[in-house]
């Protein structure tokens, strides 16, 4: 198929679909985080608030702190499960001073926001 007529077929199919497929959009979700959480003074139930945080891994946090209080959030690190990776993806919800203020909801998923995903194969 040509790129047009590939183009041309997802619109048909985007009209073929036709309202129903905007409310389905609309009873979607997401997780949403604001606020932050105090790495020297969150309970195990706060830091499993984390995205990709549990229990376990919030309880080694606990631990380590125990020993040594974070000097600054970047020593998250040397906690066993978080690398740089995993420490990149919690940075915005990290802090050493003030209370713990992280809350998660689930929101709506806005139109805008719905990516339409999948692949056409070629013929």
């Amino acid at each position: 198929m040509s790129g047009r007529v590939m183009w041309v077929a997802a619109v048909l199919g985007l009209l073929w679909l036709g309202p129903g497929s905007a409310q389905a959009a609309q009873a979607k979700t997401r997780t949403q985080y604001t606020g932050v959480v105090n790495l020297n003074e969150a309970t195990v139930a706060q830091l499993d608030l984390l995205p990709g945080v549990g229990e376990k891994a919030a309880q080694r946090i606990v631990t380590w702190r125990g020993k040594r209080a974070f000097k600054r959030i970047e020593e998250l690190v040397r906690v066993k499960g978080f690398g740089k990776k995993q420490f990149l993806k919690l940075k915005p919800y990290l802090t050493l001073q003030g209370p713990t203020t992280l809350k998660v909801e689930k929101v709506p998923v806005r139109a805008d926001e719905v990516r339409i995903t999948g692949s056409v194969a070629k013929h």
